[in-house]
């Protein structure tokens, strides 16, 4: 069971093209000027299964996913679940954001499991002082767009550009 605050279907803000954005409640950045403060409580969210997400998922084959929030790694456990579903019954990409850093995740056991199943991490926690609205699909400059398969191959941090074919 996941903790969810909202799911967007056919959203265009969450990575490239059409996706369906899973919002989850719980993240303890707490992040100054964070867009979504409502996500920092885990109990401002409704409980859904790994099922009744899928039926969302499922019913737009076009659109990928992205897990957001709040922070999907506080639920680490439930969104590996959601993300091996998702990969073993569609074709989809997904994308996750995430205050914590790349490298940090790599130290942390259901967080790194959770890893294996996502596409690009966008990490980093919001920083209003290094706010860039022309950045792509990310708010502050120290945030990554990470490439997770490439650079947990080539056991460091590759960034994803939109030329390489991962959307």
């Amino acid at each position: 069971m996941l903790s969810i605050l909202n799911i967007l279907e056919d959203t265009t803000v969450d990575g490239p093209g059409f996706r369906t954005s899973i919002y989850c409640a719980g993240c303890p950045h707490a992040c100054i000027e964070c867009h979504n403060p409502q996500s920092w409580d885990i109990n401002n969210g409704t409980m859904m299964s790994t099922n009744d997400i899928m039926k969302i998922v499922t019913a737009d084959p076009f659109a990928h996913v992205t897990f957001s929030g709040g922070d999907p790694m506080y639920q680490a456990k439930g969104f590996t679940e959601l993300a091996k579903a998702i990969k073993q019954q569609t074709n989809k990409n997904i994308w996750c954001y995430t205050g914590f850093v790349f490298e940090s995740l790599l130290k942390m056991k259901e967080q790194r499991e959770l890893l294996q199943w996502i596409d690009v991490l966008v990490d980093g926690p919001f920083i209003n002082s290094k706010k860039d609205l022309s950045l792509l699909f990310r708010g502050s400059s120290n945030q990554r767009l990470i490439d997770v398969q490439q650079s947990l191959q080539q056991n460091k941090v590759v960034l994803w550009t939109p030329n390489i074919g991962i959307e």
